[in-house]
């Protein structure tokens, strides 16, 4: 899930920068601290394969009208360099090609810690080579609009765009709060983030299910306009099952398909 860097009013204008997630608070409050060197995320939960959401945005101002996207994330286990590693590719489907956009990112799984992430956003291109002391644009990476940028780190960070698998691998229980060393490839510094578990909840699925989950919250203000961000992680399964975002005057959902929905990843390779 990508973290843009605003939260505007109007969500048609929202839309391009808010496609993988709203940019929440920074920590303040004394939480549990989820760092990369802790070895604090059970990357045992984090089950490979295909899941699919269902994501669709309303307009306070316009509200008989919905905007709808389908999101596909199919994370592997392979091996890179010697070493066991999560593959995950994502991909939007809008309206039309230029909602359309795609994502890769190699994570270790020892630690989730980022080995490499690359992005194509309305056929921009940006890669990255991605270390525990900075990140660097891939040079090898043909079309890399980031060839050139580099940041350095003064701790080892997690890749924000893959923000669900992390709360899919947190410990979670009632009265936990937690600050996560989160990075936005690209994009400003890294920052600790916080998200509190705020209770629990019986949700019904679209397949008729019902899961019991968390709750787990965050919420604060950019440039003026409050946003809450609401994400239902399964007890049993550790499986984020939907989420609910207001912003400036617009909502936003996301909701897992069911397993048996229709798999339309295409068969070209976005690595």
């Amino acid at each position: 899930m990508r973290s843009p860097l605003s939260i505007v009013g109007a969500l048609i204008a929202c839309i391009a920068t808010l496609l993988f997630s709203a940019r929440p608070q920074q920590a303040s409050a004394q939480v549990d601290t989820i760092r990369i060197k802790d070895h604090r995320l059970n990357t045992a939960t984090l089950k490979p394969g295909m899941r699919q959401y269902l994501v669709y945005f309303q307009n306070a101002r316009s509200p008989k009208t919905l905007r709808f996207w389908l999101w596909l994330r199919d994370t592997k286990i392979e091996t890179r360099n010697g070493e066991k590693v999560f593959a995950t590719t994502q991909h939007w489907y809008g309206a039309d090609t230029m909602s359309y956009r795609t994502g890769y990112s190699v994570n270790r799984v020892k630690d989730f810690s980022p080995v490499y992430h690359t992005e194509t956003i309305a056929g921009k291109v940006g890669a990255y080579n991605w270390d525990a002391d900075k990140i660097k644009g891939a040079d090898s990476v043909a079309l890399n609009a980031k060839k050139d940028f580099t940041l350095n780190f003064t701790e080892a960070n997690f890749n924000w765009n893959l923000d669900i698998e992390t709360f899919e691998m947190l410990p979670l229980a009632a009265g936990k709060t937690f600050a996560i060393n989160f990075y936005d490839a690209g994009f400003g510094k890294p920052e600790y983030i916080i998200y509190k578990v705020t209770g629990s909840e019986v949700v019904s699925t679209l397949d008729n299910q019902k899961v019991d989950c968390w709750i787990l919250l965050n919420e604060g203000e950019n440039k003026g306009n409050k946003y809450t961000q609401a994400f239902w992680i399964s007890k049993k399964g550790h499986e984020f099952i939907k989420e609910e975002d207001s912003f400036g005057g617009g909502y936003r959902y996301k909701v897992k398909m069911p397993a048996g929905a229709v798999n339309i990843l295409p068969r070209f390779s976005v690595k």
